[in-house]
């Protein structure tokens, strides 16, 4: 616990810091793009429009139910899916976060447990500008703004909290061990396929056991919290409150556990240079 205060103490104490920090990194990671920081709509977009291409037209799906009606595929499908791109690539980009920058370090004073976060906040105002042109999409096919979108500010602290309690406990085992973030890479390819992104898994109805497991998966809550807000049908995290606190133990342990490990071992990061 006292590991735990100690970096949410930090973040607070530098959060000026890593404001500016994430703003930079997304300057510096497009400096050399003819299109510059348009890439980082343009790529997800493009994926975007394969997967509708490939799930909808070709395959013909039928329309999705949402609370008791039925919404287009492709409405769907947006509605969770810039929220899963926000996690991946946080998630992903927070791993290597550290021990990618280890010789900054070694020349800079400032706590590097805000390292992983400056990334993630970089990759969080893209997600805003996302989030921004969903709407408009959405209203151009007829889902207008609603009271539930006020959701959407509960979901993105939701977001963030888990993002920075994994990358916590990724940024450390990549620095000691670099296959980890290998291997993240490959598993969180297969859960893009296992969290409701590209299908609802309530078609495995018939199977219960087989879908809690799945439920299991926090960004699933995540995406599902989005696609509430998106088509106004309820206050998920409130209807759900059990998934809730299910989600808020997930967080907690994982905060406890990546912050104690970062702790332990960040006073040794330097020596994996």
């Amino acid at each position: 616990m006292r590991a735990t205060i100690t970096v949410l103490k930090e973040q607070i104490q530098h959060f000026y810091l890593i404001r500016r920090l994430s703003a930079y990194e997304i300057k510096s990671k497009n400096k050399n793009n003819y299109l510059g920081m348009a890439w980082e709509i343009i790529s997800p977009a493009i994926q975007l429009l394969i997967y509708w291409f490939v799930f909808d037209t070709i395959r013909a799906r039928n329309p999705i139910l949402i609370g008791g009606e039925e919404v287009p595929f492709f409405t769907w499908l947006l509605a969770g899916f810039f929220i899963w791109i926000f996690c991946y690539q946080s998630m992903l980009q927070g791993s290597k976060s550290i021990y990618s920058r280890l010789r900054m370090l070694s020349k800079m004073n400032f706590p590097m447990s805000v390292i992983p976060n400056f990334v993630i906040f970089s990759n969080f105002y893209i997600h805003l500008l996302m989030l921004f042109i969903s709407i408009i999409i959405f209203h151009f096919f007829g889902f207008y703004a609603n009271i539930y979108y006020f959701q959407f500010i509960y979901f993105i602290i939701a977001a963030l909290s888990l993002l920075f309690a994994i990358s916590l406990i990724t940024s450390t085992l990549s620095t000691i061990i670099r296959d980890v973030h290998m291997f993240l890479n490959s598993t969180l390819r297969m859960l893009f396929y296992l969290s409701g992104v590209l299908w609802p898994i309530t078609i495995l109805s018939d199977f219960p056991r087989l879908m809690q497991l799945m439920m299991l998966n926090p960004i699933y809550y995540l995406i599902e919290g989005y696609r509430a807000a998106f088509f106004g049908t309820e206050w998920y995290f409130i209807v759900n409150w059990q998934y809730t606190l299910y989600f808020w133990a997930v967080v907690l342990v994982l905060l406890l556990v990546g912050s104690a490990m970062h702790i332990k071992f960040r006073r040794h990061f330097i020596d994996y240079l």
